[in-house]
């Protein structure tokens, strides 16, 4: 992979650093349940046609199953290379034409033993074709809404909107409820978020911007969830809410598979298999 500019390196080790944050409070969580879970890290290359081993960048794909998290991924990646031709033409700034691209980003799914405890994903990314630009965002995703978890986790990330564009929140609310929908449930898979596309960076200073609320998020979701899993994971459960946790799995893997858009970039770029299926859950069932 071509030696990464200063844009890219000072991305890719923000989402790297953010990596190791969560990670240490995921695991101080799983210590105040009595457990010793520890995140178990796997390094991977991407693979593609016409790439020699290890010229195609890649990352670490970490994994814990604990007592609180039932199975946790938090994933980085920094990779590099040419779309194939039919897949650049959905991909902003890239064509056949030009299809070299370099991607560099943080993936989490949280998926929790007690259903009263939810769900959660977060995702931010800096991508480069002939245009560059960060996406991401981050929505819950409970089996068993309370509203306190869902008030606390929009303030957070209004919070982050509204410190860098008084819009953003309305907008990226709105693109998160319409995005994380399943149509042929006819339901909404969470709570919602926010969620955010190609807001480019066409110069150092709009990138410096942008990248500042990249970080926001980040820094908002680290604020957002922790204390919500803390609040919830001694309630009390019973074989129906057990059911109705199982139940709501499968409809988030149904989203996931068949209308994510990391789950197809990851496919279509060669990424590492069991990285890109992590979001799915460790247990559901389909009545």
């Amino acid at each position: 992979m071509k030696p990464l500019d200063a844009q890219q390196q000072a991305a890719k080790l923000w989402f790297e650093s953010l990596r190791d944050r969560i990670c240490a409070e995921f695991e101080a969580i799983e210590r105040d349940a009595n457990s010793n879970a520890q995140f178990q890290y796997t390094a991977w290359d991407r693979e593609a046609n016409g790439i020699a081993f290890g010229d195609g960048g890649g990352g670490v794909r970490g994994v814990m199953k604990g007592k609180v998290f039932e199975k946790v991924g938090v994933n980085v990646s920094t990779v590099g290379g040419a779309f194939a031709p039919e897949f650049a033409k959905s991909i902003n700034g890239a064509t056949e034409e030009a299809p070299d691209f370099f991607a560099t980003g943080i993936s989490l799914v949280a998926h929790m033993a007690n259903p009263h405890v939810p769900a959660v994903h977060m995702n931010t990314r800096f991508l480069v074709t002939t245009k560059r630009w960060f996406g991401g965002g981050a929505d819950l995703n409970p089996p068993i809404p309370y509203d306190q978890d869902t008030s606390d986790f929009h303030s957070e990330m209004r919070n982050a909107c509204d410190a860098h564009d008084p819009a953003y929140y309305d907008r990226f609310k709105k693109w998160a409820d319409d995005y994380f929908y399943i149509p042929h449930r006819q339901v909404h898979r969470g709570v919602g978020g926010i969620f955010y596309d190609h807001l480019e960076c066409p110069d150092d200073a709009v990138f410096e911007a942008n990248f500042a609320f990249t970080r926001a998020v980040g820094e908002a979701f680290l604020a957002a969830f922790p204390p919500i899993v803390r609040r919830r994971m001694n309630h009390e459960w019973n074989e129906a809410d057990k059911a109705r946790q199982l139940e709501w799995r499968g409809r988030y893997a149904e989203f996931n598979l068949v209308y994510d858009r990391g789950t197809l970039f990851g496919l279509k770029t060669g990424g590492n298999i069991d990285a890109i299926l992590m979001s799915l859950p460790p247990l559901a069932t389909w009545s």
